[in-house]
C-alpha cells in the first residue's frame, strides 16, 4: 500500500514538471507546477489583500477611511514580485529575473488575471487544507531542487561545502520576500509604511514557516548527502554503535 502510494505521488510529481505542450511552442520551458503554484500564491496575495481591508473598514471610522488608497494592479504585480524575488534580494545575490523575463511575465499576467477577478473565496479551514497539500509539493520543490544547487554549484568551496551556508540560504531565500512584504507593510490598504515584521514581534520565531525550510532543506541534504557534512552526519546516524 506504502509503495503504491509512494508511486503515485511520484508520477503525479513528475507529471507537474513536464513542460506545457502549448508553452514549448513558443520556446517557453513553463511547467503546470510552475503555473499553478504562481497561480496559488497570486490568489493567497489577493485573499491577504481583501483581508487587510475588511480588518481596516471594521477598524476605523469614516474619516480615516479617506486614507484608503485606490487599487492599483502594477501596486499588485509590485507586491508579487517582491515576494517571489525579495530572498535573492536580501543575500545580494544576481536575481534570477535578469537572466529571462519569462517567470516575471508569468506572475504579472496571472496577477493581473486575479485582480479583475470579481470574488475571490474567503480563506477557510475547508479551502485550505485540501490546498495545504499542494503547497507542501511546491514548497518541497523549491526547498530540495531550486535552492540547494545555488549552494552546492558555488563557485567557492567554502561556500558550496557549508552546511551552514545551505541552511541560511534556504530559510532567507524561502521567507525574504514576505519578510519585506510585512516590514513595508505592503498589503494595507492605506499605502506602505515601516513596521515590525510578524516574525520579529513577540513569539514570531516560533512561525512554521521560518524553520521549516531550512529543517526540509537539512532533511534532503542529509538523505542525499548534498555536502560532505551530511554525509558524514548520515553516516554517523546510520552507525551509532561504532562511532
Amino acid at each position: 500500500m506504502s509503495n503504491l502510494l509512494l508511486a503515485t505521488v511520484s508520477n503525479t510529481f513528475r507529471h507537474l514538471l513536464r513542460p506545457i505542450p502549448l508553452l514549448t511552442w513558443f520556446g517557453l520551458d513553463i511547467s503546470t507546477l510552475d503555473c499553478v503554484a504562481a497561480l496559488r500564491l497570486c490568489v493567497v496575495l489577493r485573499q491577504l489583500r481583501d483581508v487587510a481591508f475588511k480588518d481596516y473598514l471594521e477598524s476605523s471610522n469614516e474619516d480615516d477611511r479617506k486614507g484608503v488608497e485606490e487599487k492599483s494592479c502594477m501596486k499588485s504585480i509590485a507586491i508579487t514580485l517582491v515576494v517571489v524575488y525579495g530572498g535573492e534580494a536580501v543575500m545580494s545575490v544576481s536575481p534570477s529575473f535578469v537572466f529571462s523575463p519569462v517567470v516575471p511575465a508569468l506572475y504579472a499576467a496571472l496577477t493581473s488575471l486575479v485582480e479583475i477577478s470579481p470574488w475571490l473565496p474567503a480563506m477557510s479551514f475547508k479551502t485550505e487544507f485540501p490546498l495545504s497539500f499542494f503547497d507542501g509539493i511546491s514548497r518541497a520543490f523549491l526547498l530540495c531542487q531550486l535552492i540547494p544547487p545555488v549552494v552546492t554549484a558555488h563557485s567557492q568551496p567554502a561556500i558550496a561545502s557549508s552546511a551552514w551556508t545551505l541552511l541560511l540560504t534556504s530559510m532567507i531565500a524561502a521567507n525574504g520576500g514576505f519578510f519585506l512584504v510585512n516590514l513595508f507593510s505592503m498589503l494595507r490598504p492605506t499605502g506602505w509604511a515601516l513596521a515590525t515584521p510578524a516574525e520579529l514581534r513577540a513569539y514570531g520565531w516560533t512561525t512554521i514557516d521560518i524553520w521549516c525550510a531550512p529543517a526540509i532543506t537539512a532533511l534532503y541534504a542529509l538523505l542525499t548527502h548534498a555536502q560532505p557534512f551530511w554525509a558524514e552526519l548520515h553516516a554517523m546516524l546510520a552507525t551509532p554503535g561504532k562511532n
